[in-house]
């Protein structure tokens, strides 16, 4: 059996004369967090509509959890969960009421029920407001709450929808620990976010889409060294060695203040090592070096052509 949670060729969806998606190509390894960036309209929202049956596609072929989309939905949507971009919890209910209802709709006993609601409540750290109604909760716990009403039916694959858009800091980070104990546990992540910082802590490899087509896939780190402006800076104890290292890399960008060179290159070992090799050459040395890489702004600019004022829509 296939180690890919969701498996994606050629996938195309169009609304009228507007393409939506135009071929898309996924692979999700089971386990993993995948990350689905893209502007404003690119298609990121269709893409997970589709891949959790909300919607149907009108080509290419989807399978999620080894089940065809298309001829086995009811199979699909057993196996996973959807936290929205907005908490889905109902206000009028409390804390644990929300976790019961959830529990009634799947089916689930009433011992092994009582059980998994308090589990959750208690790994969520719910326990306090369990009682409280959903509307006095923060931001920070509904969204806790909505995440921990998905778990519910023990999915193996949840598709995260800006799952922490609204959240101050703190509780951003907490729900990024709740995410990474999920996938610790073997769940399968499908994030969108409009956090580039969000996705370079957490996802394994992201996809970037960008009017309907992805334009890159890949770890964060190899979307940055794929991306301009990777360098190395070097720094020097007097101005008499920076010039004449200055001279040695005629691309090089010298700062005679701080006695530092920026000297282009891919970050990699060998070129690092040629670097080095000519600084020694000319009996040159740095007291300091190190290498910078962009970060996920410079990329998804870079790719896109748009800042990162993204929404995933």
């Amino acid at each position: 059996m296939s180690n890919s949670a969701i498996a994606a060729s050629g996938l195309r969806k169009a609304y009228g004369d507007k393409v939506v998606l135009d071929g898309i190509d996924l692979d999700v390894p089971a386990g993993t967090i995948f990350s689905l960036l893209g502007p404003n309209g690119a298609g990121k929202t269709t893409t997970v509509n589709v891949l959790s049956t909300l919607t149907k596609a009108d080509g290419g072929s989807v399978r999620v959890a080894g089940h065809d989309v298309a001829t086995e939905a009811k199979a699909v949507r057993a196996a996973i969960g959807v936290t929205g971009q907005f908490a889905a919890v109902d206000e009028l209910l409390t804390g644990q009421e929300n976790l019961q209802l959830m529990v009634d709709l799947n089916g689930v006993s009433a011992e092994d029920g009582k059980r998994t609601v308090t589990e959750l409540l208690e790994r969520f750290d719910l326990v306090e407001a369990a009682k409280k109604p959903a509307s006095t909760y923060s931001g920070g716990m509904r969204r806790k709450l909505d995440l921990a009403m998905t778990l519910v039916g023990n999915p193996r694959i949840i598709f995260l929808d800006e799952p922490t858009t609204g959240l101050d800091p703190r509780s951003r980070r907490t729900m990024w620990s709740i995410i990474r104990d999920l996938v610790a546990d073997g769940v399968t992540i499908f994030l969108t976010t409009q956090y580039l910082e969000e996705a370079d802590q957490l996802a394994d490899r992201i996809a970037v889409l960008d009017q309907g087509r992805l334009v890159a896939q890949g770890t964060p780190d190899e979307l940055k060294r794929q991306t301009p402006g990777t360098h190395v800076r070097l720094r020097f104890t007097d101005v008499a060695q920076l010039d004449a290292a200055t001279r040695l890399f005629p691309d090089s960008t010298p700062d005679h203040e701080a006695l530092t060179l920026r000297v282009p290159s891919d970050g990699g070992t060998k070129s690092l090592r040629a670097l080095l090799d000519r600084l020694d050459e000319y009996s040159l040395s740095a007291e300091e070096f190190s290498v910078h890489t962009p970060d996920l702004d410079d990329v998804f600019l870079a790719l896109t052509g748009h800042a990162t004022e993204v929404e995933a829509k």
